[in-house]
């Protein structure tokens, strides 16, 4: 499960009806992966995601094992992914990976004998994120259709907003607000699958102009780790803050989900609105982690990678957070289409 793209919808739908079968019966699924191993490979810190997977698999009945610091393992030594991957795959019968090098979920893939979760791979993509938060929509909202959806913040690196815009527009009738500084912009490559799926999109640079028309917004912070400089980072940050004067002006079924954590970009106050469902959401997560974790550990033929017709160049990624930049073995995979060539790990492109 490298992206919800290699869902078809009807999966995507399957897996929340599930989600929400077992957090309305629990002890229906206690032991249902008693036996099972999963390894949490967690090379950047992580709370939500982390604890989220751990929590899923105890409650199915599962065991843990994995590393949170990649300095208390042997990549503090210089193993290489494949090398770490290769191992861990026979001891474990799933791994979650997250890494701060976009693509690298992919390139773990390449290698792995069991199957592959990405837990976020650097600003690329999240997809249990957008998993967790189609379960919050679809509990919280009642459809995930005829939506307009509001992101606001860090919409550059911010992998989360990546994977739920490329989700969405698969649902019809969704429409998206792009609330950003032109710095910090979506970028392109999203921006053309929306336009491929004849979404309508606008672009915002206030919370305020926006908020009126929302029916969700979807909140981020600023991402100091993404940045290059600290100077940067601070010249981004507390430029967007939700609060409960911008909130007079916004729908009364309004829901403001965030991924967490949040920093200085929501209010405490706001917690108190009853459209706060950032909490909630947490919790989806979990059952939308068990749902996952049970579906791929039953075998069941989900997440295969889509039949792109790949081929290796001469060519390597330009992008300088791509995997490809420190896993020098890794073969220079990419999709070709109109003079262009796309790298299979990170989505960057370039021209030939």
């Amino acid at each position: 499960m490298i992206d919800l793209d290699q869902l078809t919808v009807p999966e995507i739908e399957e897996l929340i009806h599930l989600a929400n079968d077992i957090r309305s019966n629990p002890w229906a699924y206690r032991e249902s992966c008693r036996g099972k191993i999963m390894a949490t490979l967690f090379y950047e810190p992580s709370t939500r995601t982390k604890m989220s997977f751990q929590t899923a698999m105890y409650r199915l009945g599962g065991e843990v094992i994995g590393f949170d610091n990649p300095g208390n393992s042997s990549v503090s030594k210089g193993e290489s992914l494949k090398d770490t991957i290769t191992v861990i795959g026979g001891y474990a019968d799933l791994i979650v990976i997250r890494n701060p090098w976009e693509g690298a979920a992919a390139a773990a893939s390449l290698y792995s004998g069991v199957p592959i979760i990405n837990a976020g791979d650097g600003g690329h993509l999240h997809p249990t994120q957008t998993l967790t938060d189609l379960v919050t929509l679809y509990n919280e909202k009642g459809r995930l259709d005829h939506l307009c959806i509001g992101l606001c913040g860090d919409l550059m690196y911010g992998r989360t907003v990546h994977s739920l815009i490329k989700t969405m527009t698969r649902f019809e009738g969704n429409s998206f607000v792009l609330i950003s500084t032109p710095e910090l912009a979506l970028p392109q490559y999203v921006k053309d699958i929306m336009d491929a799926a004849g979404c309508k999109y606008r672009e915002v640079s206030s919370l305020e102009e926006a908020i009126p028309s929302l029916d969700v917004l979807y909140m981020t912070r600023i991402q100091q780790e993404r940045f290059p400089s600290r100077e940067s980072y601070e010249s981004q940050k507390g430029v967007f803050v939700l609060d409960n004067k911008k909130l007079l002006a916004a729908k009364k079924d309004l829901k403001i989900l965030h991924p967490l954590p949040r920093v200085d970009e929501i209010e405490v106050s706001v917690d108190d609105d009853p459209r706060a469902t950032y909490f909630r959401q947490t919790v989806y997560g979990v059952y939308a982690r068990m749902a996952l974790i049970l579906t791929i550990l039953r075998g069941a033929n989900i997440g295969v990678p889509k039949k792109a017709k790949t081929s290796t160049h001469p060519y390597h990624c330009t992008n300088p957070r791509c995997i490809t930049q420190t896993e020098h073995y890794l073969p220079n995979l990419f999709t070709e289409a109109g003079g262009m060539i796309t790298c299979v790990y990170c989505d960057g492109r370039t021209l030939i």
